[in-house]
């Protein structure tokens, strides 16, 4: 089964004509043959730029010299009224005192700590779905942005979405991811830092709100932590966590920016993977089987216990199917700070350097049937190889997203409770069209319809 895909640009275009494709949808956007480059160049009269698809590379970009490749400054020009300095923008010794934080909230045991309530966020987006799909056909990625933001509050605040806060939050990120842009003068050109950034003033109102409504949740926590009532969740655990080099926690600022970070890389990447896996499942009636049999043998709702986690084989594997095929972000920007030597080409210092899992995940030298779903093909020695070397759905090196282990827990788990009670079949007619926004998501929604699944 070959699932929808953006057609690719075929012939070369004026720099702000690809400004122009760029912001209406990144993917499409860019030329058919990096598909198959190992490198391409991009020139423009205010950067150059280097995508780069080679295995080689990427582990030097991403691994070998990290150090030597920040994030672009330029990344954060449109994200900064939401994330301010947030573990997802900075770069050098801020990033590293705010990674020896975070790290110990998401290691192995902590993972197993917050299992529960990742099961019962779980059940009530089942519980939701069921309501929902009696009156008809039911657009997806709501359903999944709903569940995802229900994982993200419980693991988080141990309040559930309905929680007056959370609903808020959750609302006014829908109206900024609808608002923010993908593409902005000061994300073109190296913009004076004194120079004012002007941003859609909705997307900036809501920025603003949500970071209003953290605060207050952060305030909050804080005076519990002090009077011994804090819940042992996330947030308590990186707010308690003091840097071992420095024995300073986070200020209720910083806190702020990290928990919108966590909602956004959390919850919206998860949301993407999730809505795409159902979608493709409703394409494939065999695998859909499977996935279903192997949740109605191993998940018992009644009783949450983490070792189900290991067998949902067939959940897991489809769920990594979907974020091979629909990577919830497609593309990542370094910056070299030094001079570098790519495939024999002297690249300067400050040059833009995008690594694209979009594309990598798709390269037609690597992939045997790269278009293709094929949940199956991490079980071959081709699947075998590229995971090791061409899929990167959370990066990979130092800067690896903390919450991937996390990610492959939710995502699998929350599809093989839907998969256990419901029937998948695409609404015809509505067939999902990829584009690039803060992720990678449906131009006009994924419309399914859900049948209840004969016991």
């Amino acid at each position: 089964m070959i699932p929808p895909k953006p057609p690719a640009r075929d012939r070369d275009v004026s720099l702000w004509t690809y400004a122009r494709l760029f912001r209406r949808d990144i993917l499409s956007a860019q030329p058919d043959r990096l598909y198959r480059a190992k490198m391409a160049e991009f020139r423009t009269p205010f950067f150059r730029s280097y995508m780069i698809n080679d295995a080689a590379l990427i582990d030097q970009v991403l691994r070998r010299e990290a150090d030597d490749f920040p994030k672009s400054d330029r990344l954060r020009e449109g994200l900064a009224p939401l994330l301010g300095n947030s573990v997802f923008v900075t770069n050098g010794d801020q990033w590293k005192r705010q990674r020896r934080i975070i790290d110990p909230a998401f290691e192995g045991g902590r993972l197993r700590q917050v299992f529960p309530a990742i099961w019962d966020a779980g059940r009530a987006a089942v519980a939701r779905l069921g309501a929902q799909s009696a009156a008809g056909p039911v657009e997806v990625e709501a359903i999944t942005s709903h569940a995802a933001a229900d994982v993200i509050f419980r693991t988080l605040f141990s309040i559930p979405i309905e929680h007056e806060t959370a609903a808020a939050v959750f609302a006014e990120f829908r109206a900024y991811q609808r608002a923010a842009p993908i593409l902005n003068l000061a994300a073109l050109l190296a913009l004076p830092r004194w120079l004012p950034r002007l941003g859609p003033p909705r997307a900036r109102r809501a920025a603003r709100t949500i970071r209003g409504l953290i605060a207050g949740l952060c305030h909050t926590r804080l005076a519990a932590i002090a009077d011994g009532s804090a819940p042992d969740d996330l947030a308590t655990k990186i707010m308690t966590t003091a840097d071992p080099q420095t024995g300073e926690t986070f200020s209720v600022d910083e806190m702020i920016d990290q928990v919108a970070i966590f909602f956004l890389a959390g919850h919206e990447t998860s949301a993407s993977a999730l809505g795409w896996a159902l979608y493709l499942l409703a394409r494939d009636p065999g695998w859909q089987d499977r996935v279903a049999q192997e949740a109605l043998a191993e998940i018992d709702p009644e009783r949450p216990y983490f070792s189900v986690v290991s067998r949902l084989k067939c959940a897991r594997d489809v769920f990594r199917e979907a974020l091979r095929l629909y990577p919830p972000v497609p593309m990542m920007v370094r910056e070299n700070s030094c001079p570098k030597t790519f495939r024999g080409r002297e690249i300067a210092a400050g040059a833009q350097v995008v690594i694209s899992p979009w594309h990598l995940h798709r390269h037609q030298d690597r992939w045997d049937n790269p278009d293709a779903f094929d949940p199956s093909r991490f079980s071959s020695a081709n699947g075998k190889a590229c995971l090791r070397d061409a899929f990167i759905p959370f990066s990979t090196g130092p800067r690896a997203c903390p919450g991937a282990g996390f990610a492959m827990i939710e995502g699998p788990l929350i599809l093989a409770m839907i998969l256990r009670d419901f029937r998948l079949r695409p609404q015809p007619g509505r067939p999902p069209v990829p584009v690039a926004q803060l992720t990678v998501r449906a131009q006009n929604g994924i419309w399914l319809q859900f049948a209840p699944r004969p016991a």
